[in-house]
């Protein structure tokens, strides 16, 4: 199921469907790093060289310029680092475009699910964006522990990114309490698709795509999950009616 599911999303990743979603999050990527590395080197311009003049008087001025290069050596490994982040803020803005997408193209005879309004799109991009971070920091912290250091990024990630990415594609399609249900009750398996979003993370490059990857991967996932269990991914969106056969279809999602 869950090698489906990834085939799929992996087949539809670079796809004309596609194509002006990645555009958008990648360019709106870009100019946010861009905006963000003149922002930080006019912070340093303004704050450090001043204060090493202060603190050594009589700086030579070569001692300024190697004091640029290194900062900007610095600067740009931290930029590095906030590649993977900055496009998860990004790209979390269009995760209901990759979602409609993939229900568009690859499952034509169901309705679409239900976009979330644009503030909680929103949170969930900065709620990503902050699980990423969360995320490399405790396992970049688990680095320095022999034995662990690896595996702790793939876990930490991995668990988060498909808790997150699952219950996206979930509400959609059903309350917010349900699909956290449905969520619990196949952890596992959720968990197992977060480890391959978490590689794509891992990736230079890749990790540019990753939200996209995470959104379509969990889509699949989700339908597929639905089958199984006999849940409509028609009517869960709406309010259940009084009747029964929408009460079963409700409660059926909630483990037992």
């Amino acid at each position: 199921m869950i090698l489906d599911a990834a085939r799929a999303a992996i087949s539809r990743l670079f796809s004309p469907e596609f194509r002006s979603v990645f555009i958008k999050t990648l360019g709106l990527t870009l100019l946010a790093l861009v905006a963000l590395w003149f922002g930080l080197t006019s912070l340093v311009e303004w704050l450090a060289l001043p204060w090493l003049e202060t603190l050594i008087p009589g700086l030579p001025s070569w001692a300024g310029w190697l004091g640029g290069i290194i900062a900007a050596i610095a600067l740009a490994f931290g930029m590095a680092l906030l590649i993977a982040p900055a496009t998860a803020i990004v790209a979390g803005l269009f995760l209901d475009d990759v979602a409609e997408v993939v229900e568009r193209t690859d499952y034509p005879r169901d309705p679409p699910g239900r976009a979330m309004p644009a503030l909680r799109s929103l949170v969930l991009a900065i709620k990503f964006f902050g699980v990423v971070i969360a995320g490399n920091i405790v396992a970049l912290l688990l680095l320095l522990v022999p034995g662990i250091n690896i595996a702790a990024f793939f876990i930490v990630n991995g668990y988060l990114l498909g808790r997150e990415f699952f219950e996206f594609a979930a509400m959609r399609f059903r309350p917010e309490a349900e699909a956290r249900a449905l969520r619990r009750k196949y952890a596992g398996t959720v968990f197992l698709a977060g480890l391959l979003i978490a590689a794509f993370l891992a990736v230079p490059l890749l990790n540019l795509v990753t939200p996209l990857f995470a959104a379509a991967l969990m889509v699949h996932l989700h339908k597929a999950i639905s089958a199984r269990e006999g849940l409509s991914t028609i009517q869960s969106s709406r309010k259940p009616r009084p009747s029964s056969s929408s009460g079963s279809t409700m409660n059926s999602a909630r483990p037992e």
